[in-house]
């Protein structure tokens, strides 16, 4: 691989980089358990950002799973293709439950959590860079995060199932913006109850 950057996320932290079309983007999950957010904007058209409900709809209408796993294609609300899941060590990624925020840990989780870091705040503050804000925020996919769909159709917070070095690779299908959020969550399993750094590696080419 030509790798173009190497970048180690500590925990609880945000990120952000471009991907231009063609591009792979591996997010390891250096420890186990981490839940990862991410959100994907066209670089040209900020406008153009991913759409959870575009995306498993078109997943439906083919068959596909309720989840994220290798080979799905993330659209964007103009319907078009921004990234594809091109490697899986885990087996299915969330689209459903969206991030964290300091009003969802209050509502969840009681009063004295109201101030707890959370991904919104991460994703708000790396918009910021790129001259967005709150309005901006839309459904994020939640890698590596077990969100299992009860009988009933309630979705729950499990323990993660990916290991040690687990990693997903994304391939940008257009120039694309990627935030990332190493959620800062303690509050349920979804990082085993204790964040722990990621690393993410952008490289040339299909890996």
């Amino acid at each position: 691989m030509n790798i173009v950057s190497d970048t180690l996320v500590p925990a609880r932290a945000p990120y952000s980089a471009t991907l231009k079309a063609g591009q792979v983007m591996r997010i390891v999950d250096l420890e186990s358990q981490q839940a990862v957010d991410a959100l994907f904007y066209n670089l040209h058209d900020l406008s153009e950002r991913y759409s959870a409900q575009d995306t498993l709809a078109a997943q439906a209408v083919r068959g596909g799973p309720f989840y994220l796993e290798a080979g799905a294609v993330l659209l964007s609300n103009e319907g078009r293709a921004m990234v594809t899941l091109v490697a899986d060590t885990c087996g299915f990624h969330d689209t459903n439950a969206g991030a964290c925020s300091c009003e969802s840990n209050t509502v969840r989780f009681g009063h004295e959590t109201r101030f707890m870091h959370a991904c919104r705040e991460n994703f708000l503050t790396e918009l910021g860079r790129y001259g967005m804000g709150k309005r901006d925020l839309v459904s994020n996919v939640n890698f590596f995060m077990n969100v299992p769909i009860r009988p009933n159709g309630e979705l729950t917070v499990d323990d993660g199932v990916s290991a040690p070095g687990g990693y997903v690779e994304l391939r940008a299908e257009m120039d694309v913006l990627v935030l990332i959020s190493n959620c800062p969550q303690v509050n349920n399993p979804c990082n085993g109850f204790k964040p722990t750094p990621i690393r993410i590696i952008i490289s040339e080419g299909v890996a």
